[in-house]
């Protein structure tokens, strides 16, 4: 983190060497004053886009309609936003019109809570000019303005509320708690990519739970489309979460996503795991489902390690030896015949060595697989 911002006060700095005003502004200078871990450095400035593209050659301008430039500095990702005032919104989401401002205040009022507002110049001198630090300092969401409004402005705000209440563990104020309460329909139209963020990055909290009892306490569950009806237990990974919240089929996951949660699902709906379950699905998994169940996972690992062989390369015997050993014409046999000396080498019932192997195949395959 001392690097990181070093980095970014050197960046402040060549702003102000060039004429411009310019501060770190939001989660990074409030995870400062909190003494927490923070990765993305967001910067206010009074330069516009194409100030900005004069300073520096090498930025990108994907939002420059909104006055945000996209700067890598010294293998550091900078996001760096004009100063504006958001004139107007569009589907309950983004700004369809924007002014540029030299008014640093009236850009930190566009902003979502109080606490986002703090900056920090090149100096190191935190500015606190919305009373963000008592709202820090009392663990408090509080909307800027008008909580109904902003709500109204852009949904996201809802679910980076109860985002933001569960990593910091913080309060949501009555105001803005009222407002998602009578706004929380809203969310039917947020797109299940930015819910499925928001949720992630909860699920992923140590805190999850108190968000979970969030999100059901606001009565938001049903417009996210997932089920808080049973009790949720905290796991390690948020995909262990996901599948006990039995998200709608809305929700898009990675096919790597779907396969440890798929893997998930088998194993609690087995409602044990044996060395079988530990063989097929690995440890991670097993580790992950056995928080859901319940049991005891310290072992997980060490079972795992133990275990006769992880993967059927490590056989004793090649299926081109069980092919030439029985003579095997039909070689769509051998599949069967490999998950079945698997299954009888996890389960102990087999010795993994060639000898042992051999004298089981010929005398339970031979006659059977000509």
């Amino acid at each position: 983190m001392i690097n990181l911002l070093e980095k970014a006060l050197e960046l402040l700095k060549i702003f102000e060497g060039n004429g411009y005003e310019a501060y770190l502004v939001g989660g990074f200078v409030r995870d400062y004053v909190l003494n927490r871990k923070s990765n993305d450095v967001d910067i206010c400035t009074n330069a516009t886009p194409m100030d900005i593209k004069k300073i520096f050659n090498d930025i990108k301008l994907p939002f420059e309609n909104y006055g945000s430039v996209h700067l890598v500095y010294k293998k550091i990702n900078f996001e760096i936003t004009t100063y504006r005032i958001d004139l107007e919104y569009k589907n309950g989401r983004s700004p369809s019109k924007i002014a540029y401002t030299n008014s640093l205040i009236e850009d930190l009022k566009r902003r979502d809570f109080t606490m986002n507002t703090l900056c920090m110049d090149s100096n190191s001198n935190i500015i606190d000019l919305l009373n963000a630090k008592v709202d820090i300092k009392n663990k408090i969401i509080r909307s800027i303005g008008n909580a109904n409004d902003r709500i109204k402005e852009d949904a996201l705000r809802i679910l980076r509320a109860v985002r933001f209440a569960t990593e910091l563990n913080f309060k949501i104020d009555y105001e803005l708690k009222k407002a998602i309460l009578d706004n929380g329909y809203l969310l039917k139209e947020l797109s299940y990519y930015r819910k499925k963020q928001e949720l992630n990055k909860m699920f992923s909290s140590a805190n999850a739970l108190f968000g979970i009892k969030l999100i059901k306490d606001l009565k938001l569950d049903k417009y996210l489309d997932i089920n808080l009806n049973n009790e949720i237990i905290n796991t390690n990974d948020p995909l262990g979460i996901w599948v006990q919240v039995k998200p709608s089929i809305k929700y898009q996951f990675t096919n790597n996503e779907k396969s440890y949660m798929n893997a998930i699902l088998g194993i609690l709906k087995d409602g044990k795991i044996n060395d079988i379950e530990l063989y097929n699905n690995g440890s991670y998994v097993c580790y992950i489902a056995a928080q859901i169940l319940n049991i005891k996972e310290s072992n997980i690992y060490d079972r795992y390690d133990n275990l006769p062989i992880k993967n059927k390369s490590e056989i004793a015997i090649k299926p081109i030896e069980i092919i030439e050993l029985l003579k095997i014409k039909d070689k769509s046999k051998v599949k069967m015949i490999i998950k079945d000396l698997e299954t009888k080498i996890i389960s102990h019932i087999l010795l993994n060595n060639k000898e042992t192997l051999s004298r089981y195949l010929i005398d339970t395959y031979k006659v059977n697989v000509l």
